[in-house]
């Protein structure tokens, strides 16, 4: 350092030199914003999560989707046939940050909440998706090539439909089951149409993945819009592989990255929200009776309480209860009683008058049999057990009647081609017992296997006459006091579930008595063995569950026809005010859902008119704005058609609200269509100037539309009779007032 000053060489001035060059100092971020995106979602948050505590009461559905949140709350098992868990973790993810405990009665529209329950936090999760489409619904109009108009008109119309806004507000599925269908067709069109750095853009497309396992596990719905997601992306990929210009290594790259962000990814995390699910539900609850005895023994609690400790290896002595594996909603045990059939039918055919076998769908100590050795007398376990194995010849012996249970050419009392089961009395008039039957397990190992406690599915089969105990699933007459009917039938007529039989109950007899044995029965002993079901076997058997039990259909007083949805001729009640008009109803903006219409129906012509012209060889479009019309037709018509045509075929109760995630396609798809009209169809000034003035119009009547409906979308303020009248405008709607 000199007089006070350090001394820097060449070569240090140069390199602070460079290394300024290199910062540029000073350091400048720039970035652009988009107010009216910015605007749009603040008027969505503003609608969507504005006073969501109100009413401080049970709405409409909430009825139906609290018990599931109460269940998770205190991790009690449930099967639910309307779709996969993903939403109902999501409202009950809601419920917990409020501190819920699950401890409320979710008994009765209108009842009202403690005040210990988080209102607010209950609809949270709902409202924040619903208040998400409106920004996500403008974002998916520009990626669809469209202008900022068109997309903030398609904003607004979502943003002001009343339907959306009264659906988002409450602790319902519909607006998350929407979200993730926008978000995922955003996702994936900004992936196709960016031209950024490729991880950039196959993070788009993982999330894109991501949103449609989501959809799926919201809603079953869902998987329509994921399989169209799917066709655009091949249509997509197969143009990509036609392009002579890519490189086969990146043909391949692309269609591998593809196949794993958007078949792949989804299908592992639909099986994940399957593992939270049953991970989270642990305890028995009210549907273990439609699960598997497995199943059952795996949740703590219920049959796991009964059958802790039970012997794992079925033995000859071993005091059992048989549960039909059937696919049905309501589980029945083999089953005989001190009843004999009649000696003739109604029809006047004869039987055997033996006693009765049936299947009895609740817990009996008649459903207990002993698992006799035909070479021996004795209906005791021996020291050490000697268990029973696959292809083994058994007597099944009723613990409380000492009947073995008898098959023979008789015919069955309901099921005439199928054999009379019964349990066997001797009357001494030459017919003999035929009562040897033969253990097949169907989902052995090895030939040897043992037969199980639980985890075995065996078939009996009847030594005689080579037909197998079945399940028929038909009701007896009051003689057999409406128990369902148990037949022998030959192996290639029965059906495979209906022939399968499960030990669900076990012990291990220890009394020749018949009188100790009957005492025995209701004072089972145990001997402590650990049991266990993979997530693998639990993941697929619930998955059967929930698509083939279904739920009993029944009318209700707000359900609708398809048909119905598009004139929107129906609403729905969602809440009364118990002491004066105050009322929330799902009505859509009728002003929007007439413009939606017309597009839909205007699109569609128009592009058969394309079409034809295009086939004679007259181009009206460039191939660039063809392919944008034909991109907007894919997504918004194509979205539609997948969310709609499908409750045409379904016999199910229905109701408005289902019209939703098709109906938010066609917000998207009018105001681009409209760009188009403007554009490419209208040639003179006027005409433009006309149709510009046509959409201000229409969106200012939304508006009206809008306003005018909101005392029935907040529920505030109360209208008089009058007022509620005036609100009457179709003869349909069920609005609702009180008369003085």
């Amino acid at each position: 350092m000199q007089n006070g000053r350090f001394k820097v060489n060449g070569s240090t001035k140069g390199e602070f030199r460079q290394a300024s060059v290199m910062l540029q100092l000073p350091l400048l971020v720039t970035a652009q914003v988009d107010l009216v995106l910015l605007l749009v979602s603040a008027f969505a948050f503003w609608t969507r999560l504005g006073h969501l505590s109100y009413p401080n009461a049970v709405v409409f559905d909430e009825v139906y989707y609290g018990q599931f949140v109460s269940l998770y709350m205190r991790r009690v098992f449930f099967v639910d046939d309307s779709g996969p868990p993903l939403g109902h973790m999501i409202l009950a993810l809601g419920a917990y940050l409020g501190g819920f405990d699950g401890n409320f009665a979710w008994n009765r529209i209108g009842a009202e909440y403690p005040s210990s329950v988080s209102v607010y936090s209950l609809r949270l999760l709902p409202a924040l998706c619903g208040a998400l489409c409106v920004p996500l619904v403008y974002l998916l109009t520009l990626e669809l090539r469209f202008s900022h108009v068109s997309a903030l008109s398609a904003a607004l119309l979502l943003l002001l439909d009343n339907s959306f806004i009264v659906q988002s507000r409450f602790m319902l599925l519909e607006s998350v089951l929407i979200f993730f269908m926008l978000l995922a067709f955003f996702s994936y069109l900004h992936f196709h149409n960016s031209t950024s750095s490729p991880w950039s853009k196959y993070g788009w497309l993982l999330l894109s993945g991501t949103s449609c396992a989501a959809a799926v596990g919201v809603k079953y719905m869902g998987l329509f819009s994921y399989v169209l997601l799917l066709g655009m992306a091949s249509l997509h990929m197969w143009t990509l592989i036609g392009e002579r210009s890519v490189s086969h290594l990146n043909v391949f790259v692309h269609c591998v990255c593809r196949v794993v962000c958007l078949v792949v990814v989804p299908v592992l995390l639909y099986v994940f929200w399957f593992y939270v699910h049953l991970s989270l539900l642990n305890r028995s609850g009210p549907h273990d009776q439609l699960m598997s005895s497995a199943f059952q023994a795996s949740l703590q609690g219920g049959l796991s309480r009964i059958t802790q400790g039970q012997p794992l290896d079925v033995a000859y002595g071993s005091q059992v209860t048989l549960r039909s594996s059937a696919a049905q909603p309501i589980p029945c045990w083999l089953h005989s009683h001190k009843a004999n059939y009649p000696i003739r039918y109604e029809n006047g055919r004869g039987s055997s008058h033996q006693q009765q076998v049936t299947c009895y769908p609740f817990k009996d100590v008649n459903n207990w049999w002993i698992i006799k050795d035909p070479s021996k007398q004795q209906l005791v376990v021996s020291s050490p057990p000697r268990p029973v194995r696959h292809g083994d010849f058994i007597q099944l012996v009723h613990g409380m009647t000492s009947r073995l249970l008898n098959s023979h050419d008789v015919a069955a009392p309901m099921t005439p081609h199928a054999q009379e089961v019964s349990g066997y009395i001797d009357f001494n008039v030459s017919m003999l017992a035929q009562d040897l039957w033969k253990v097949e397990v169907s989902n052995r190992e090895s030939d040897s296997e043992v037969w199980k406690t639980i985890l075995s599915e065996v078939r009996l089969v009847h030594v005689n006459t080579s037909a197998a105990l079945k399940l028929s699933g038909t009701s007896l007459p009051d003689w057999g006091f409406h128990q369902l009917e148990v037949v022998a039938e030959k192996l290639f007529k029965a059906h495979s579930s209906s022939l399968r039989w499960t030990v669900e109950e076990h012990r291990f007899g220890t009394s020749e008595q018949q009188r100790e044995r009957e005492a025995e029965l209701h004072s089972p002993t145990q001997i402590d063995v650990d049991r266990k079901i993979s997530f693998w076997a639990k993941f697929l058997e619930l998955q059967w569950k929930m698509l083939t039990v279904k739920q009993e259909n029944t009318e209700h007083k707000y359900s609708s026809a398809p048909l119905e949805w598009i004139t929107m001729e129906t609403n729905i009640a969602y809440w009364l005010h118990p002491n004066n008009n105050a009322q929330i109803h799902l009505i859509g903006n009728p002003v929007s859902w007439g413009l939606a219409n017309l597009c839909l129906l205007s699109y569609q012509l128009l592009a058969a008119v394309y079409v034809l012209r295009r086939r004679r060889g007259l181009k009206d479009l460039p191939d660039g704005v063809w392919h944008q019309f034909v991109c907007l037709g894919c997504v918004c018509v194509g979205g539609w058609l997948v969310n709609f045509v499908p409750f045409l075929l379904m016999e199910k109760t229905l109701f408005l609200y289902h019209y939703l995630p098709a109906h938010c396609y066609l917000y998207l798809l009018s105001p681009a269509l409209l760009e188009h009209a403007h554009t490419h169809l209208l040639r003179r000034e006027t005409h433009q100037r006309a149709l510009r003035m046509f959409i201000f119009a229409g969106l200012f009547s939304v508006f009206l539309a809008y306003r005018n409906f909101c005392p029935l979308t907040y529920g505030n303020p109360v209208l008089s009779d009058n007022e509620l009248q005036v609100l009457k405008w179709r003869d349909t709607w069920d609005i609702l007032y009180r008369r003085r």
